[in-house]
């Protein structure tokens, strides 16, 4: 052995174990005045994936158990308007920003104004909203949320409306009319339970908190061909194969009941560890020359620290609220994990809503 192998395996020996901070915000909890917050974390498919044989009227079961619990705050997994228009200009640091981010410009000209005056206009409204708005106002929002980027607060609107009010006026021109219909069936959790339940609980939005900036981490890493055969390699392991064949038979019953069992099985414990095992875990473990699995686990952790800072804020003004956030299965254990060390946060068993 040499003398440099010894003086690790000496070090390594004699080195003393992780430093543990004494200071843990998640066990500072018993001197919140008033109502703690009450924080919902839903795991869910990404309904797009399902099969073809799949139906909204299907969500009806989820949808009630959800309501029941009546949450006051809805986040959903989807990029801001104004974050997206951050990610638009510095596309070469964000290429995939298309993908994620839907086009403003349309709404932006229907209602003359662009996304931060439409961002400040929609604020604006909703601070003075009345009691019983006139479906002229209804539609109003609906097109400021449009043009600010925020199409599932705008079906939100789009929803509320008695059937034969929603047409064009009062910014919505014929094609965004027709679009907001579009969503009201378009294969997407953000619409068919963000929107639906936000609409039926009485709400007049939902908060989108999800963060692509984060793909600025390893930005890189997309332009090199070894990054996408190395996380191919990583991915093709057991686990990834019964993980998927579970799901897959899940998804042969897509009933009412067949889909609340999908929703059951992605919101227990058990679950998530199989996404770390299958996914996170096994990139960390795997060692290469270039770190590909610690930069993949790197990216996904900042993306979900910054997605659950826009979760405390959106709750932030509302002490005391219930929140919902719906967010892909794979997310949910660290969502779990990051907001329960919030001092103002408590945290729901979905399986428990869900039964």
């Amino acid at each position: 052995m040499s003398a440099f192998a010894a003086l690790l395996l000496t070090t390594s020996a004699t080195a003393p174990p992780p430093y543990v901070p004494a200071f843990d915000p998640g066990t500072l909890k018993g001197n919140v005045a008033g109502t703690p917050n009450e924080t919902l974390v839903l795991g869910s498919p990404h309904l797009s994936g399902l099969p073809d044989e799949f139906a909204p009227q299907s969500l009806e079961p989820l949808l009630a158990r959800l309501a029941a619990w009546k949450p006051t705050i809805i986040a959903i997994e989807a990029v801001s308007g104004p974050d997206c228009e951050r990610l638009v200009r510095y596309a070469p640091l964000y290429p995939g920003a298309s993908d994620y981010c839907p086009d403003p410009a349309a709404a932006q000209k229907s209602v003359g104004l662009d996304m931060v005056a439409a961002t400040i206009e929609a604020d604006r409204v909703l601070s003075a909203w009345p009691a019983h708005p006139a479906p002229a106002d209804r539609r109003r929002l609906a097109a400021l949320f449009l043009a600010g980027g925020e199409p599932a607060s705008a079906l939100v609107q789009w929803l509320r409306l008695p059937v034969g009010e929603r047409r064009a006026g009062d910014g919505l021109d014929e094609a965004l009319a027709a679009m907001l219909d579009t969503l009201m069936t378009r294969r997407n959790e953000n619409f068919l339970v963000g929107s639906a339940l936000a609409a039926r609980l009485g709400l007049e939005r939902v908060y989108a908190t999800d963060d692509h900036s984060a793909d600025g981490v390893n930005a890189a890493l997309d332009k090199d061909p070894e990054y996408g055969a190395a996380m191919q390699r990583i991915w093709d392991n057991p686990v990834v194969k019964a993980r998927l064949a579970g799901e897959k038979a899940l998804e042969e019953k897509l009933d009412g009941e067949g889909v609340l069992a999908i929703y059951r099985y992605y919101n227990r414990p058990a679950t998530m560890q199989i996404a770390f095992d299958s996914d996170f875990g096994a990139a960390l473990s795997d060692a290469t020359a270039q770190n590909y699995g610690r930069r993949y686990a790197a990216w996904w952790e900042t993306r979900n620290l910054r997605m659950v800072a826009n979760i405390r804020a959106a709750m932030g003004a509302q002490p005391g609220a219930r929140t919902l956030a719906i967010v892909g299965a794979s997310h949910k254990g660290y969502f779990e994990s990051y907001l329960n060390k919030m001092h103002d946060v408590r945290l729901v068993d979905a399986e428990t809503i869900l039964k």
